[in-house]
């Protein structure tokens, strides 16, 4: 059959193919631990902790998903200060690291651990209160941020936050525009946002902060990088 487009995915499932598959690629990417890659750190990201030192996260108890949870480190955080937290990752490679960080960090009811497309996971709760994502949004391919905000419109409770990290425009990733990726077939190794894009593409939600990430010397016990933006969102409550 040639005339397979009937439904919205079946077009995104089409635009998908133009690209190469992620899956492989990420595999590849967390199978050498010994490789000099400044996401390897288990350290927690500085602009989450920061948001929970300041109050502007509620703390735990409260239900935590980590979209593309890489080795786990964002993960792990939340689930040793009390959350109940889901991590996803299309890396085998990368979840059994995560699965073996979390045992070496004693967590008792340390995170469940998802190995699926972010948009395909199945997982145990309808909401959470709390969306966290580090570095999965710049990867994705144009088309995907239509599946990315209805992921957040069903999963994040009313009320809840939502959080991201991406490459910063001017400092790191592709800013191509949106339609010359597709004749390229390339992500050029991620996208690029400006604040500017990032308060666009989540304009549902009340931006609470964004702002580049602060550095961190090496050694820390967070993980902080200068090319990336940081933003903290809110959605409404019900009425």
């Amino acid at each position: 059959m040639n005339r397979t487009i009937r439904t919205v995915e079946d077009l995104l499932v089409l635009l998908d193919g133009l690209f190469p598959p992620a899956e492989p690629f990420w595999d590849r990417f967390y199978a050498d631990r010994s490789a000099e890659r400044p996401f390897f750190t288990p350290a927690p990201d500085e602009n989450l902790v920061s948001y929970l030192d300041r109050g502007l996260l509620p703390g735990a108890p409260g239900r935590a998903l980590d979209l593309g949870c890489g080795a786990g480190r964002n993960a792990i955080h939340l689930a040793s200060l009390g959350f109940d937290v889901d991590a996803v990752d299309l890396s085998s490679s990368a979840l059994a690291w995560a699965a073996e960080r979390a045992r070496e960090a004693g967590i008792g009811a340390g995170p469940r651990f998802h190995r699926a497309s972010v948009f395909d996971a199945e997982l145990p709760h309808a909401r959470y209160d709390l969306v966290y994502d580090s570095g999965c949004l710049h990867h994705l391919p144009p088309h995907r941020r239509v599946s990315y905000l209805a992921l957040l419109d069903r999963v994040l409770a009313p009320g809840g936050h939502f959080a991201v990290t991406a490459f910063a425009a001017g400092a790191m990733g592709s800013e191509r525009p949106d339609e010359e990726l597709y004749r390229l077939g390339t992500l050029e190794g991620g996208l690029a946002y400006s604040p500017d894009e990032l308060r666009s593409l989540f304009r549902e939600f009340t931006p609470l902060e964004i702002r580049p990430m602060a550095a961190q010397d090496t050694g820390s016990d967070r993980f902080g990088v200068p090319f990336l933006l940081t933003a903290l969102f809110q959605k409404a409550p019900s009425l």
